[in-house]
């Protein structure tokens, strides 16, 4: 039985909206929220917590990287 996926599309991938680097937001406390960077493609709001000897959290939804003020080597 043949495949469904194509294998011989000529050109160019399609854009997919993945960035090699994650959006960074230095922030001064360890309780955050994120809802996503664009209102057309956000997401529900959730709430994080950086743990202060790590100095950094990423939202599961969108990847964006929430750094302490302080902490902006350890963050990558």
């Amino acid at each position: 039985m043949p495949s469904e996926k194509p294998t011989d599309l000529d050109g160019d991938l399609p854009p997919t909206s993945v960035y090699d680097q994650p959006e960074t937001e230095v922030v001064s406390k360890t309780r955050v929220s994120c809802d996503g960077s664009e209102p057309s493609l956000g997401h529900p709001r959730v709430w994080l917590e950086i743990d202060p000897a790590l100095g950094w959290v990423e939202c599961g939804y969108c990847d964006k990287r929430f750094v302490l003020k302080g902490h902006e080597d350890k963050a990558g």
